[in-house]
Protein backbone atom coordinates (compact mmCIF):
# COMPACT_ATOMS: atom_id res chain seq x y z
CA UNK A 1 0.00 0.00 0.00
CA UNK A 2 1.29 3.45 -0.94
CA UNK A 3 2.09 5.94 1.80
CA UNK A 4 0.08 9.06 1.02
CA UNK A 5 1.75 12.32 2.08
CA UNK A 6 0.51 15.89 1.82
CA UNK A 7 2.94 18.81 1.82
CA UNK A 8 1.14 21.91 2.98
CA UNK A 9 1.46 25.25 4.68
CA UNK A 10 -0.95 28.15 4.26
CA UNK A 11 2.05 30.49 4.26
CA UNK A 12 3.72 30.86 0.89
CA UNK A 13 7.44 31.01 0.24
CA UNK A 14 8.40 28.13 2.53
CA UNK A 15 9.75 25.82 -0.23
CA UNK A 16 6.64 23.68 -0.39
CA UNK A 17 6.87 22.86 -4.10
CA UNK A 18 10.66 22.57 -3.92
CA UNK A 19 10.22 20.05 -1.12
CA UNK A 20 7.61 18.04 -3.05
CA UNK A 21 9.84 17.84 -6.11
CA UNK A 22 13.13 17.27 -4.30
CA UNK A 23 11.78 14.75 -1.81
CA UNK A 24 9.98 12.83 -4.55
CA UNK A 25 13.15 12.67 -6.63
CA UNK A 26 15.24 11.61 -3.63
CA UNK A 27 12.77 8.83 -2.81
CA UNK A 28 12.83 7.57 -6.39
CA UNK A 29 16.63 7.69 -6.37
CA UNK A 30 16.46 5.35 -3.36
CA UNK A 31 14.47 2.87 -5.43
CA UNK A 32 10.97 3.87 -4.34
CA UNK A 33 8.19 4.35 -6.88
CA UNK A 34 6.71 7.81 -6.43
CA UNK A 35 3.59 9.55 -7.72
CA UNK A 36 3.57 13.33 -7.31
CA UNK A 37 0.20 15.11 -7.38
CA UNK A 38 0.09 18.82 -8.14
CA UNK A 39 -2.90 20.35 -6.32
CA UNK A 40 -1.88 24.00 -6.68
CA UNK A 41 -3.64 26.08 -9.40
CA UNK A 42 -0.32 27.85 -10.02
CA UNK A 43 0.97 24.46 -11.28
CA UNK A 44 4.56 25.18 -10.28
CA UNK A 45 5.28 21.50 -9.68
CA UNK A 46 3.97 20.68 -13.15
CA UNK A 47 6.14 23.40 -14.66
CA UNK A 48 9.18 22.28 -12.67
CA UNK A 49 8.94 18.84 -14.25
CA UNK A 50 8.91 20.29 -17.75
CA UNK A 51 5.19 20.18 -18.61
CA UNK A 52 3.11 23.08 -19.96
CA UNK A 53 -0.08 23.29 -17.83
CA UNK A 54 -2.15 24.95 -20.56
CA UNK A 55 -1.58 22.03 -22.93
CA UNK A 56 -2.62 19.24 -20.54
CA UNK A 57 -6.03 17.63 -20.97
CA UNK A 58 -6.40 15.67 -17.73
CA UNK A 59 -5.32 17.12 -14.41
CA UNK A 60 -5.99 16.82 -10.70
CA UNK A 61 -8.86 19.25 -11.29
CA UNK A 62 -10.80 16.68 -13.30
CA UNK A 63 -10.13 14.08 -10.61
CA UNK A 64 -11.65 16.33 -7.95
CA UNK A 65 -14.52 17.78 -9.97
CA UNK A 66 -15.50 14.99 -12.34
CA UNK A 67 -14.31 11.92 -10.43
CA UNK A 68 -12.01 11.10 -13.38
CA UNK A 69 -9.92 7.97 -12.72
CA UNK A 70 -6.72 8.96 -10.96
CA UNK A 71 -4.28 7.23 -13.27
CA UNK A 72 -5.96 8.58 -16.41
CA UNK A 73 -4.29 11.89 -15.60
CA UNK A 74 -0.86 10.38 -14.94
CA UNK A 75 2.16 11.64 -16.84
CA UNK A 76 5.48 9.82 -16.91
CA UNK A 77 8.44 12.08 -16.24
CA UNK A 78 11.99 11.73 -17.53
CA UNK A 79 13.07 10.32 -14.17
CA UNK A 80 12.87 6.63 -13.33
CA UNK A 81 10.25 5.83 -10.74
CA UNK A 82 8.75 9.34 -10.70
CA UNK A 83 5.31 10.08 -12.19
CA UNK A 84 3.05 13.14 -12.00
CA UNK A 85 -0.61 14.04 -11.82
CA UNK A 86 -0.40 17.59 -13.22
CA UNK A 87 -2.36 20.74 -12.43
CA UNK A 88 -3.62 23.81 -14.22
CA UNK A 89 -6.10 26.63 -13.63
CA UNK A 90 -8.99 24.13 -13.47
CA UNK A 91 -8.13 23.89 -9.79
CA UNK A 92 -9.24 27.47 -9.19
CA UNK A 93 -12.73 26.39 -10.23
CA UNK A 94 -12.44 23.28 -8.08
CA UNK A 95 -11.62 25.34 -4.98
CA UNK A 96 -14.82 27.30 -5.44
CA UNK A 97 -17.13 24.47 -6.47
CA UNK A 98 -16.04 21.54 -4.31
CA UNK A 99 -18.01 22.54 -1.18
CA UNK A 100 -21.22 22.12 -3.20
CA UNK A 101 -20.61 18.37 -3.51
CA UNK A 102 -21.89 15.93 -0.92
CA UNK A 103 -18.99 14.54 1.16
CA UNK A 104 -16.65 16.77 -0.83
CA UNK A 105 -13.74 16.34 1.59
CA UNK A 106 -13.35 12.69 0.61
CA UNK A 107 -13.25 13.03 -3.17
CA UNK A 108 -9.46 12.72 -3.44
CA UNK A 109 -9.37 9.86 -0.96
CA UNK A 110 -12.02 8.06 -3.01
CA UNK A 111 -9.95 8.57 -6.17
CA UNK A 112 -6.88 7.08 -4.51
CA UNK A 113 -8.80 4.15 -3.09
CA UNK A 114 -10.46 3.46 -6.45
CA UNK A 115 -7.03 3.22 -8.07
CA UNK A 116 -5.73 0.62 -5.60
CA UNK A 117 -3.54 -1.26 -5.72
CA UNK A 118 -1.48 1.76 -6.72
CA UNK A 119 1.86 0.86 -8.35
CA UNK A 120 3.69 3.26 -6.03
CA UNK A 121 5.40 3.24 -2.67
CA UNK A 122 4.71 6.94 -2.03
CA UNK A 123 2.12 9.43 -3.20
CA UNK A 124 3.30 12.98 -2.45
CA UNK A 125 0.89 15.89 -2.91
CA UNK A 126 1.80 19.55 -3.34
CA UNK A 127 -1.04 21.57 -1.79
CA UNK A 128 -1.98 25.20 -2.50
CA UNK A 129 -0.93 27.89 0.01
CA UNK A 130 -4.36 27.99 1.63
CA UNK A 131 -6.48 25.84 3.93
CA UNK A 132 -9.46 25.55 1.61
CA UNK A 133 -11.37 22.67 0.07
CA UNK A 134 -8.44 21.28 -1.94
CA UNK A 135 -6.08 21.17 1.02
CA UNK A 136 -8.76 19.56 3.21
CA UNK A 137 -9.18 16.89 0.53
CA UNK A 138 -5.44 16.22 0.56
CA UNK A 139 -5.24 15.97 4.34
CA UNK A 140 -8.29 13.73 4.48
CA UNK A 141 -6.57 11.36 2.06
CA UNK A 142 -3.13 11.35 3.72
CA UNK A 143 -1.45 9.32 6.40
CA UNK A 144 1.16 12.05 6.95
CA UNK A 145 1.24 15.83 6.60
CA UNK A 146 4.64 17.45 6.08
CA UNK A 147 4.62 21.13 7.01
CA UNK A 148 7.58 23.06 5.57
CA UNK A 149 8.32 26.16 7.63
CA UNK A 150 11.07 28.74 7.80
CA UNK A 151 12.86 29.47 11.06
CA UNK A 152 11.32 32.93 11.09
CA UNK A 153 8.72 34.47 13.37
CA UNK A 154 5.77 34.80 10.98
CA UNK A 155 6.32 31.38 9.47
CA UNK A 156 6.57 29.73 12.89
CA UNK A 157 3.51 31.69 14.06
CA UNK A 158 1.49 30.32 11.11
CA UNK A 159 1.99 26.81 12.48
CA UNK A 160 -0.85 27.56 14.91
CA UNK A 161 -3.34 27.53 12.03
CA UNK A 162 -1.81 24.32 10.66
CA UNK A 163 -2.23 22.61 14.03
CA UNK A 164 -5.85 23.77 14.12
CA UNK A 165 -6.54 22.26 10.70
CA UNK A 166 -4.83 19.00 11.72
CA UNK A 167 -7.17 18.73 14.71
CA UNK A 168 -10.16 19.55 12.53
CA UNK A 169 -9.33 16.92 9.92
CA UNK A 170 -8.67 14.31 12.60
CA UNK A 171 -12.06 15.03 14.16
CA UNK A 172 -14.05 15.14 10.92
CA UNK A 173 -12.44 12.86 8.33
CA UNK A 174 -9.10 11.27 9.11
CA UNK A 175 -8.35 10.38 12.75
CA UNK A 176 -5.04 8.75 11.81
CA UNK A 177 -3.50 11.86 10.21
CA UNK A 178 0.03 12.41 11.53
CA UNK A 179 2.25 15.42 10.94
CA UNK A 180 5.92 16.29 10.82
CA UNK A 181 7.40 19.79 10.55
CA UNK A 182 10.30 20.40 8.17
CA UNK A 183 12.47 23.48 8.69
CA UNK A 184 13.44 24.94 5.31
CA UNK A 185 15.47 27.89 4.04
CA UNK A 186 17.57 27.73 7.18
CA UNK A 187 20.54 30.06 7.55
CA UNK A 188 22.78 28.62 10.25
CA UNK A 189 24.70 31.91 10.40
CA UNK A 190 21.57 33.78 11.43
CA UNK A 191 21.11 33.92 15.22
CA UNK A 192 17.34 34.40 14.88
CA UNK A 193 17.09 31.29 12.72
CA UNK A 194 19.06 29.28 15.26
CA UNK A 195 16.93 30.54 18.15
CA UNK A 196 13.63 29.80 16.42
CA UNK A 197 14.88 26.35 15.41
CA UNK A 198 15.64 25.64 19.08
CA UNK A 199 12.16 26.86 20.05
CA UNK A 200 10.57 24.61 17.45
CA UNK A 201 12.58 21.65 18.74
CA UNK A 202 11.42 22.33 22.30
CA UNK A 203 7.78 22.83 21.26
CA UNK A 204 7.32 20.00 18.80
CA UNK A 205 9.97 17.46 19.81
CA UNK A 206 9.48 14.31 17.74
CA UNK A 207 7.02 16.22 15.57
CA UNK A 208 10.00 17.91 13.92
CA UNK A 209 12.15 16.23 11.29
CA UNK A 210 15.77 15.97 12.39
CA UNK A 211 16.79 16.90 8.85
CA UNK A 212 16.76 20.59 8.03
CA UNK A 213 16.98 22.17 4.59
CA UNK A 214 19.42 25.06 4.43
CA UNK A 215 19.42 27.94 1.96
CA UNK A 216 20.95 26.79 -1.32
CA UNK A 217 20.70 28.81 -4.53
CA UNK A 218 20.92 25.57 -6.51
CA UNK A 219 17.47 24.65 -5.16
CA UNK A 220 16.05 27.75 -6.80
CA UNK A 221 17.79 27.09 -10.08
CA UNK A 222 16.81 23.45 -10.56
CA UNK A 223 13.06 23.91 -11.31
CA UNK A 224 13.88 26.48 -14.00
CA UNK A 225 15.71 23.71 -15.88
CA UNK A 226 12.98 21.13 -15.23
CA UNK A 227 15.30 19.06 -13.05
CA UNK A 228 15.07 17.94 -9.42
CA UNK A 229 18.04 19.03 -7.34
CA UNK A 230 19.27 15.43 -7.17
CA UNK A 231 19.67 15.50 -10.95
CA UNK A 232 20.70 19.13 -11.44
CA UNK A 233 23.43 19.30 -8.80
CA UNK A 234 23.63 15.84 -7.22
CA UNK A 235 26.51 16.76 -4.91
CA UNK A 236 25.06 20.06 -3.70
CA UNK A 237 24.07 20.68 -0.09
CA UNK A 238 20.41 20.80 -1.07
CA UNK A 239 20.58 17.42 -2.81
CA UNK A 240 22.32 15.81 0.15
CA UNK A 241 19.83 17.23 2.64
CA UNK A 242 16.80 16.07 0.64
CA UNK A 243 18.35 12.61 0.40
CA UNK A 244 18.71 12.69 4.18
CA UNK A 245 15.07 13.73 4.48
CA UNK A 246 14.01 10.86 2.21
CA UNK A 247 15.94 8.38 4.36
CA UNK A 248 14.40 9.80 7.54
CA UNK A 249 10.92 9.61 6.00
CA UNK A 250 11.41 5.99 4.93
CA UNK A 251 12.56 5.08 8.44
CA UNK A 252 9.53 6.87 9.90
CA UNK A 253 6.90 5.14 7.76
CA UNK A 254 8.54 1.74 8.25
CA UNK A 255 8.64 2.12 12.03
CA UNK A 256 5.34 3.89 12.67
CA UNK A 257 2.98 3.23 9.73
CA UNK A 258 -0.17 4.01 11.69
CA UNK A 259 1.13 6.30 14.43
CA UNK A 260 -0.58 9.63 14.96
CA UNK A 261 1.66 12.51 16.02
Amino acid sequence: MAHVIAISNEKGGVAKTTTTLSLGAALSELGRRVLLIDLDPQANLTLALGFEPGKIERTSGEILLDAAPLLDARLHTNFTGLDLIPANLTLEHAEQVLPVYLNYTSRLRNALESAEPLPYDFVVMDCPPSLGAITINALSASSLLIIPTQAEYFSAYALRDMMTIVRQVRADDNPSLAYRILVTLLDQRNRTHRNILEQLERTFGEGLFKTTIEIDTKLRESPILGLPITQYKPNSRGAMQYRSLAEELIAYVEQTPAETA
